[in-house]
């Protein structure tokens, strides 16, 4: 069995006084790609920032054999955790290649930084075509796919992704699920929240649904798009 890459214990997350998250406890192993699915509120987007410590949680983080949820954020990006934020959070001012150039902006080795934005083009032409394009200028469906590329061109292990389809047309959300399901496919290790509950268990191996900030039912892609209790809440059948 493949070891976990990231694993979260007992993870709480309060604002105030108020509980978003409530001691849940999830693990994804190394290449695998799982989703947190839920309804609005249920905790999915803080479980994300606290993984990628943007906001404060108690509870135990393990990366690897390494325990990082005392470590600030900025060291976890050079360990290689890359968050692609709720709403993009490109630079808007910059250019599409200023954009790509700050996720990287850890990095010294030239030629790795050469050869991983030819791949990102590659990947995703449509950044090269517009590379000296004002990022704030590009669509929503373009915008989300700058913000995955800056997210590669750290070269991370492990790949956050906080609802990539938000506010996207339907031709637009499965031109950036096949640039998703492309990264998987050479074996990067996604951690996935998407409120487009079949969408994401389609693309994914495993899931979590979450529920009022605590992990409610764990299980397979598979078994949860065939459980009536996910297909009533999530899938509106």
């Amino acid at each position: 069995m493949a070891r976990a890459l990231i694993e979260a214990l007992n993870l709480q997350i309060h604002y105030g006084g108020i509980a978003a998250v409530k001691g849940i406890s999830f693990a994804v192993e190394e290449g695998e790609m799982v989703c947190l699915i839920g309804a609005n509120g249920a905790g999915k987007t803080s479980t994300l920032k606290a993984l990628a410590r943007m906001i404060p949680a108690r509870g135990e983080i393990h990366y690897g054999s390494e325990r990082i949820d005392a470590l600030p954020a900025h060291d976890l990006i050079r360990k290689g955790i890359a968050l692609v934020p709720e709403g993009r959070g490109i630079f808007a001012r910059l250019t599409v290649a200023e954009n790509l150039a700050m996720g990287a902006y850890h990095r010294d080795d030239r030629a790795g930084i050469a050869a991983d934005l030819e791949r990102i083009h590659c990947l995703l032409p449509r950044l090269r075509e517009r590379a000296t394009q004002v990022a704030g200028t590009l669509s929503g469906g373009e915008q989300q796919m700058l913000a995955i590329g800056r997210a590669l061109m750290g070269r991370p292990r492990l790949l956050l992704l906080d609802e990539p389809s938000m506010g996207l047309a339907p031709l637009m959300v499965e031109k950036v699920f096949e640039v998703i399901r492309a990264v998987a496919a050479e074996g990067m290790t996604i951690l996935l929240v998407e409120q487009n509950a079949k969408l994401a268990l389609e693309l994914c191996a495993r899931g979590y649904v979450m529920e009022s900030g605590a992990i409610t039912l764990a299980d397979t892609s598979a078994a949860l798009l065939a459980d009536p209790r996910v297909r009533a809440a999530y899938l509106g059948e």
